[in-house]
């Protein structure tokens, strides 16, 4: 006897995908993560263009991420220039980074994943029970909107990020009122960490997970560094952005427009959860007392944990962005040139940690500083395989294969990674 178990479409991720599994006499013939988005061609429109534009177009990607991609496009560009960044840009690239990581976060793990633990269909109609829940959700959001408007220029396809350096620095009134609004954003953290420990575990899916992140070479942060960490049970092992072709080893495969890749044969998962599996004892106390609270260990074997893991990041990145902001009002702002930037035939790639993960984009330029070929791989894309073989974990953990009840874990896997599936296809 067989039957089939189709996710026709995945609800409340970004992007167009679905899930099939197919049985046959009890065992599984067939479980696909499949995504039918149409190929994004901003590889292909950069080619020709010069330095200056690259940044503003690949921004364009993601509406969610355009500011890793926008940060991880320019940290690309430099590379390849050999440009050389001030502590000052560093920083303020960082604190605009984990702006969006906030926001991101808040969505997912208020609007997305908690509808699921509690059983409702939407955040819509969790809102009419659990109002305070959505609120906290919301102002969390709006925070990191804040911090993106207040250093990007704006919260979406930021534009004062630049060459170099940055078009135009926060005035001292702004820095004061988003420490004002980060000082009430600390205050939601217990209220964060509270409603997480009270769900109810998902327990649907172990797996001996392969994870990689970028390991940056001071606190745990998602902007700096070249070092990816893949961690495979208790061996870890490094690979430079240069050889990132090492890590993605992207393949096509029949049932998805998204190519998968593997790390010495194995699917791997990036994101929270693999971020702290490599850089967990970066974790500032505060943090570190959410996991606790929350029971998640630094090196899980549930994918579910994924949502946890974000809420240790959401904790953590309001934390320190705080502290940054009070030390740009203490020390102050300098007004200075963007670092002299030189173009010449080469290469630059760089690795950054986007709210999903590991996010590469790596430029080829001629002479001149224009794009002469482009590479640009999404945490999602370097997820699918490792979506996949979770899918396939829980069918097989699941004593009951009502087809109703294995839906909903099916569809919660996919949604624990957070996908962004129209970014995956390129």
């Amino acid at each position: 006897m067989s039957s089939t178990i189709r996710v026709e479409h995945l609800a409340r991720v970004e992007g167009h995908g679905g899930v099939t599994v197919e049985l046959a006499d009890g065992s599984i013939r067939r479980v696909q993560f499949d995504i039918f988005e149409g190929a994004r061609l901003l590889e292909g429109l950069v080619r020709g263009r010069s330095c200056e534009d690259v940044s503003q177009f690949v921004s364009r990607i993601c509406a969610i991420c355009s500011v890793a991609h926008s940060l991880t496009s320019l940290k690309a560009t430099e590379a390849a220039f050999g440009v050389r960044i001030s502590p000052q840009t560093e920083l303020l690239r960082d604190l605009l980074y984990r702006g969006e990581s906030i926001q991101s976060h808040a969505l997912h793990i208020f609007c997305l994943a908690v509808p699921d633990y509690l059983g409702y269909p939407s955040v819509l109609a969790m809102s009419a029970d659990h109002p305070a829940a959505v609120e906290i959700g919301l102002r969390l959001k709006k925070l990191g909107n804040s911090i993106q408007e207040t250093i990007g220029g704006r919260a979406v396809h930021p534009v004062n990020a630049v060459l170099g350096g940055f078009g135009k620095l926060p005035t001292e009134d702004r820095l004061i009122s988003l420490g004002n609004d980060l000082e009430r954003g600390l205050a939601d953290c217990d209220a964060v960490v509270s409603l997480m420990a009270s769900l109810a575990p998902a327990e649907f899916c172990h797996s001996d997970t392969v994870f990689a992140a970028l390991r940056p070479p001071g606190d745990y942060g998602y902007y700096s560094g070249d070092e990816v960490v893949v961690v495979s049970g208790g061996r870890k092992e490094s690979v430079s952005a240069r050889d990132y072709r090492s890590l993605t080893n992207e393949r096509a495969v029949p049932h998805s427009l998204a190519k998968h890749s593997m790390f010495r044969g194995r699917p791997f998962m990036v994101g929270s959860l693999a971020r702290l599996a490599v850089n967990a004892e970066k974790l500032p106390d505060r943090a570190a007392q959410a996991m606790e609270q929350m029971h998640l260990a630094a090196l899980s074997d549930n994918p579910m944990d994924n949502n946890k893991a974000q809420a240790v990041e959401l904790i953590l990145d309001i934390e320190h962005s705080l502290q940054t902001v009070k030390r740009l009002l203490s020390e102050g702002l300098k007004e200075e040139a963007r670092a002299a930037v030189v173009p010449k035939a080469g290469t630059g790639t760089a690795i950054t940690e986007a709210p999903r993960g590991s996010l590469v984009h790596s430029y080829t330029y001629d002479g001149e500083g224009r794009i002469v070929s482009a590479d640009v791989i999404t945490p999602t894309a370097l997820n699918a395989a490792s979506v996949e073989d979770h899918l396939r974990r829980t069918v097989e953990q699941s004593a009951d294969k009502n087809p109703a009840a294995l839906r909903k874990k099916l569809e919660m896997i996919v949604r624990a990674y957070d996908p962004c599936i129209s970014c995956s296809v390129h």
